[in-house]
């Protein structure tokens, strides 16, 4: 079981609104929005998707991290240099 089974339904909720968000940019491409319009958008579309990231790992921390580290040995080393290798990852995204 992954750490994100317990809230998978929402997870998918809030996916699908995030990729209403992405086609509405399309929409406003293609509509030849004014392109301000369009950029607020695309931080409110980062900012879904940040958030998002941000709620998996929290629950991949608290589930998938902490059981490895309960089990100790070189899966905690290894879950751990993952878990730290993704929070990289956000941060310079």
């Amino acid at each position: 079981m992954v750490g994100y089974t317990e809230n998978k339904q929402n997870h998918q909720r809030r996916l699908r609104r995030i990729e209403g968000q992405v086609r509405g940019l399309e929409r406003m491409v293609e509509d030849d929005k004014y392109c301000i319009d369009i950029l607020t958008q695309v931080s409110a579309t980062s900012s879904a998707l940040q958030s998002f990231a941000i709620s998996l790992l929290e629950e991949h921390l608290a589930h998938c991290v902490a059981e490895a580290t309960l089990k100790g040995g070189p899966e905690a080393e290894a879950k751990v240099k993952e878990a730290s290798e993704a929070i990289a990852r956000l941060v310079r995204s």
